[in-house]
């Protein structure tokens, strides 16, 4: 039987949580975690989709949804995540980018106040009732992993993880060592993508290879995981990724109010300082440890674009498959 916990209590509600991996940095793992949530966003008129940036020293999915901007709003029942699809309320977003006072700022910090705000992320974000839960990961396998995977113990029936990689040997050795990382921490793989396959072409869309060929689905195959498939270079999909720009800010209502943005990522904290993230970023945070089911507090009043523009792209065309395997692999 699961433990009570704030953290189960919180995502009570969430059906299935994807942790989306990469054993080095470079391999466009927040860019394939964007997808996801964008491909399990539109399976279905009625999919509800959280997208949760752990990447705490590069967080890049608010700029790639095209919400880099927003604030994140305190209501009694925790914070409230910022909608990417506005009004539709079916795309929810989280991210310490959200937080950080300038665009720029840097996160220097050490290992405790990262597990903290980790912690802080599950345990006060007001998920909701959600279809899946999409987390982006930094690179490699780190602390923030294992304080990830710690705090998710509750919930571990409902985990699942996508290994991402390229074909250079050096990035399919790093590959390597995350599917193993898997294993020794009992978190099912549902395969293994291989990014960056080959250069789509904008005009005539011919997939060129740039670099080797195959060498994820051939380790997939080596380590005995599923390989879900490989995605090219799209330069359509990275201007559509680097051309969005900071949104209006949210309409609000009256039972929730902004956090304090006096924040900063530079704060230096000493290794055995494990104060509540709430304090230490001067964020009013109320550490609720209720579920909420409230889906439409508030929304960005804007049209959302990014999924229709997702569509008209090389890549989305073979996403939707490895997508699909995902869905009917989760039921």
């Amino acid at each position: 039987m699961s433990a009570d916990t704030p953290i189960s209590r919180r995502l009570n509600n969430v059906k299935h949580i994807i942790l989306v991996l990469s054993g080095k940095g470079g391999v466009g793992k927040s860019s394939v975690s964007t997808q996801l949530a964008l491909s399990l966003y539109a399976s279905a008129p009625t999919a509800r989709v959280g997208i949760l940036d752990v990447d705490l020293t590069g967080p890049s999915i608010p700029r790639m949804l095209g919400v880099d901007g927003h604030p994140v709003h305190q209501s009694t029942d925790g914070w409230v995540p910022v909608f990417a699809d506005g009004p539709s309320t079916r795309l929810l977003c989280m991210s310490v980018g959200f937080l950080l006072k300038n665009r720029g700022d840097s996160v220097v910090w050490r290992g405790p106040k990262k597990n903290a705000m980790i912690r802080q992320f599950l345990s006060d974000v007001r998920w909701g009732e959600l279809d899946y839960l999409v987390i982006d990961t930094p690179p490699g396998t780190s602390d923030e992993h294992l304080s990830l995977l710690e705090h998710l113990a509750p919930v571990h029936d409902r985990l699942s993880s996508v290994v991402v990689t390229t074909p250079q040997a050096v990035a399919l050795a790093d590959a390597i060592k995350g599917v193993s990382f898997t294993r020794a921490v009992n978190l099912p793989v549902l395969g293994v993508i291989e990014n960056m396959s080959g250069y789509a072409c904008p005009c005539c869309g011919e997939i060129t290879n740039v670099f080797s060929k195959g060498g994820g689905k051939s380790m997939a195959e080596r380590e005995k995981v599923h390989f879900l498939g490989s995605l090219p270079i799209d330069t359509q999909l990275v201007e559509l990724l680097d051309s969005a720009q900071p949104q209006p800010q949210p309409t609000t209502t009256s039972d929730s109010r902004p956090l304090k943005s006096s924040y900063s990522g530079q704060e230096q904290v000493s290794a055995t300082d494990v104060t509540p993230v709430t304090q230490l970023n001067t964020l009013s945070g109320t550490g609720s440890e209720t579920n909420g089911h409230t889906t439409s507090t508030h929304a960005p009043t804007r049209t959302f674009q990014v999924l229709e523009r997702y569509r008209q792209t090389p890549t989305w065309a073979a996403f939707k498959p490895m997508a699909e395997y995902i869905i009917e692999k989760l039921r």
